[in-house]
């Protein structure tokens, strides 16, 4: 069984982080030319995972969100592999 999977993260924060790290990475890309719509989806994934109600239930936020972020990226190293 992978890490992520034994986590106690709703179904949708992995996911959404992942959105959010693809979105980024889309954004550092040499030569883009309209970025409007890349940036508004940041925007949006940035508040979704910020005011999640989950952050409300976990014991120490800050932590688990370093958590979603490492899982978010292992997943990412998994499906690229």
């Amino acid at each position: 069984m992978l890490r992520w999977e034994a986590t106690d993260f709703p179904d949708d924060l992995v996911p959404m982080q992942a959105g959010w790290n693809a979105t980024c990475d889309a954004l550092a890309a040499p030569r883009l030319r309209d970025t409007t719509a890349l940036r508004r989806r940041l925007l949006r994934l940035s508040v979704r995972l910020w005011w999640h109600p989950y952050w409300e239930t976990a014991s120490s936020p800050p932590s688990a969100r370093s958590e979603l972020r490492r899982l978010a990226r292992a997943r990412r190293a998994v499906r690229a592999a």
